[in-house]
Order: C-alpha cells, then structure tokens, then sequence
C-alpha cells in the first residue's frame, strides 16, 4: 500500500522539482568514461602545441565539455527537471561570463605586444 494519499501523489506529481528515477545503463557510463579519458588525452596533447594566445582558451574549452559530460550523466541532469536544468545552465551562463571578462583583462594587457 502506498504511504501517500491520493492528494499527496497528485501534488508530487506536479510539484516542479519531482521527477521519476531514471537509472543510467553501464554502457553509457563506458562511453562518457572514454569521452573523457579521450578530452583528457587532448588537453595533453594541446598543451605540447604552440597556439600562442589560444593556449588558454583551448584548454578552457576542452575542460567546459568534460564538465559538461560530468554535470549531464554522472549528476543526473539530463534526466532532471527544467527547473534543475535551468539552474545548471544559469551557473554555466555566469561562469561564461566570468571567463570572458577574465580572458578580455588578460588579452588587454599585452596589447601592442604581440
């Protein structure tokens, strides 16, 4: 028998933030695993290039799709609610932001320079 009413189930079910089990296959785990490795082996092989200004930004780029992967599989998100995903992509957003304001101080700085 279930320990909610009738009216408790209803309300949960339309409560924003509830959302159903859902259980991830070890294969999809298998392959974000090998994503992974294979973004981690690219940030290696990216810092023996010499890509001048771009270094830093190659790397940040190749760490934002592996945390991207992390965030969506090993958290659950892609199978949250909207809200929750909201608020993931409102933190990526000020993250972004922080980043570009950083890289444009950083750039600025040698400006005749290069």
């Amino acid at each position: 028998m279930s320990e909610h009413t009738p009216h408790e189930v209803e309300v949960l079910d339309t409560e924003p933030t509830h959302h159903s089990e859902h259980i991830v296959s070890p294969k999809i785990y298998g392959v974000i695993f090998g994503a992974l490795l294979l973004g981690t082996g690219l940030t290696v092989g990216a810092s023996y290039l010499e890509l001048g200004i771009f270094n830093p930004i190659v790397a940040i780029a190749i760490a934002c799709i592996k945390a991207v992967l992390v965030i969506l599989f090993f958290m659950h998100v892609k199978y949250s609610s909207r809200l929750t995903k909201l608020t993931v992509a409102a933190g990526f957003f000020t993250f972004i932001v922080l980043i570009t304001m950083t890289l444009t101080d950083y750039m600025s700085r040698a400006w005749g320079l290069w």
